[in-house]
């Protein structure tokens, strides 16, 4: 299952340690971690901190690419400040009811979580086993939550084409987005995901076994 994983951390320093921590192993046999970012909320301003991409590690206050540079560039811009605001009354205006899941956006939820001061970690994952990562940061205090990682890149595919002056009108068309009509391009996404996480795999049990050769084929 690939998940967008957002992980909230009551202190600071510890999401600085996680990250550092997970980008040392990014892949295991039941997980892969694809990209990361470290954010920090101060206000309606979200800043990033530190990122990982693919083995990459960026520079504080890089840019990520790809679709965690796409979520951390939505949030962190004028539909990021509605999410974080006044977002659940707007919804009800347009959809009738922010309860119901259908009119529920998940960049809505993810923005939700972001609490004002606090960092968190967003991640995009690959898990067979969800407790494995649970596990890894079990020693922090945190708060957990996982999203489809196909449908948010969908609602951030979305938000990206509309770009619109209006950020209330793009978001009743995110709104939209989550209708029967995009159905086949969230499965889209989920096999691109999909097979991205496997050549990503594949790369790294390359590198592994050449670098076993490289030290065993020495010594021998």
């Amino acid at each position: 299952m690939q998940n967008i994983i957002a992980v909230l951390f009551a202190n600071e320093s510890e999401g600085f340690q996680a990250i550092t921590e997970l980008r040392q192993l990014p892949v295991t046999e039941k997980n892969a971690l694809l990209q990361m970012a470290l954010v920090k909320r101060e206000g309606d301003k979200l800043s990033l901190c530190d990122g990982f991409d693919a083995g990459i590690i960026t520079e504080s206050g890089a840019a990520l690419g790809g679709l965690m540079g796409g979520l951390v560039g939505i949030l962190g811009g004028p539909l990021g400040v509605l999410l974080m605001g006044s977002y659940g009354a707007l919804t009800g205006s347009i959809a009738g009811s922010a309860a119901t899941l259908d009119s529920t956006l998940l960049l809505e939820k993810v923005a939700g979580k972001l609490v004002d001061g606090e960092v968190a970690l967003i991640a995009l994952a690959d898990e067979t086993d969800e407790e494995e990562l649970n596990r890894r940061l079990s020693k922090f205090q945190v708060e957990i939550a996982r999203f489809d990682a196909a449908e948010i890149a969908e609602e951030v595919e979305e938000a990206e084409r509309l770009q619109l002056e209006d950020s209330r009108l793009a978001l009743q068309d995110l709104v939209k987005a989550r209708k029967e009509d995009h159905k086949a391009a969230i499965e889209d996404k989920q096999k691109k995901l999909a097979e991205d996480f496997v050549s990503y795999r594949e790369q790294k049990q390359l590198a592994a076994e050449a670098r076993f050769d490289r030290v065993y084929g020495e010594k021998s």
